[in-house]
């Protein structure tokens, strides 16, 4: 792949799909050009996972610097307000700041900033998790229904809760929202826009390589720790592959759903990216 021009010290902001290519991006432009990596996957922030989310390697993290990998408790809460303030003061550091993932809340947050909503009580989210879709759809105000992807239980049972503990609702609150830490103007922000068929084919190899390289045996670590609530444990492959360790899924079945899984999270993710973000700039492996 061709890198782009990057100015000496310009931030990097690169997203795009699951399995598109991202990490290998990033870390050839911070040996070309310098700098420290910053997770923005939500999925690669647990210290439970690293094969199986695709982590960058122990030699990887030892070749350069990486920030916000691996250092959460697998039943910690966190969320894109929590990132948004371990991420700010990596900005001011000394080192470019190369910022790699596929949560685009993330990046969100980042270059379009985060209003000030107060951290939901504990017991309305134990409420919101007992709650069906339906149930906490319907009782979201008209404006924030329009604004939202219905499907997306986390987006939708996200905005349930604020509307709950704070009695504004989460458009409200998004109203207030004060300006971004960065500007994509001021960045070499990337996105990546791949073949889906091209994509599809390297999730199947991918997931055979987290296979090879121990994807069970981390399972297999966290068996007695396997909660489905927990956001850690809705890694994909993981439900899967517990579902195969105890028996209630064939091997290939296993290896089937947890491909399938990610295939339809990936063209989630293209979706999302190409509404989302226009106004990146596009990059294409093999380029």
């Amino acid at each position: 792949m061709k890198l782009p021009d990057i100015a000496p010290d310009q931030p990097v902001l690169i997203a795009g799909p699951t399995a598109s290519g991202k990490s290998a991006l990033a870390l050839e432009i911070a040996d070309r050009h310098g700098g420290v990596i910053i997770n923005a996957d939500a999925s690669q922030i647990y210290n439970c996972w690293r094969v199986i989310t695709a982590r960058p390697s122990e030699q990887e993290e030892a070749s350069v610097p990486h920030r916000l990998y691996g250092h959460v408790a697998y039943d910690t809460t966190y969320s894109a307000g929590h990132w948004m303030r371990e991420v700010l003061p990596l900005l001011d550091g000394p080192e470019r700041p190369i910022i790699v993932g596929g949560t685009g809340l993330y990046f969100m947050t980042l270059t379009r900033g985060m209003a000030p909503i107060p951290v939901t009580p504990p017991e309305i989210r134990a409420t919101a998790d007992q709650m069906s879709l339906e149930e906490m759809s319907a009782g979201l105000d008209p404006v924030t229904q329009s604004r939202l992807d219905l499907r997306n239980r986390a987006r939708v049972q996200r905005a349930w809760e604020v509307q709950t503990a704070t009695g504004r609702s989460i458009a409200n609150w998004q109203a207030e929202t004060p300006p971004p830490a960065l500007q994509t103007s001021d960045c070499a922000a990337l996105i990546f826009d791949v073949d889906k068929d091209w994509l599809g084919a390297r999730i199947d190899r991918r997931f055979d390589l987290m296979l090879d390289q121990g994807a069970l045996d981390e399972v297999r670590t966290m068996l007695d720790r396997y909660d489905p609530a927990l956001p850690s444990c809705k890694a994909i492959g993981v439900p899967e592959l517990v579902a195969y360790e105890r028996g209630e899924l064939t091997f290939d079945s296993a290896r089937e759903r947890a491909t399938i899984a990610t295939r339809q999270f990936a063209k989630r993710q293209r979706t999302w990216f190409r509404s989302k973000m226009r106004d990146w700039t596009a990059v294409t492996p093999g380029s």
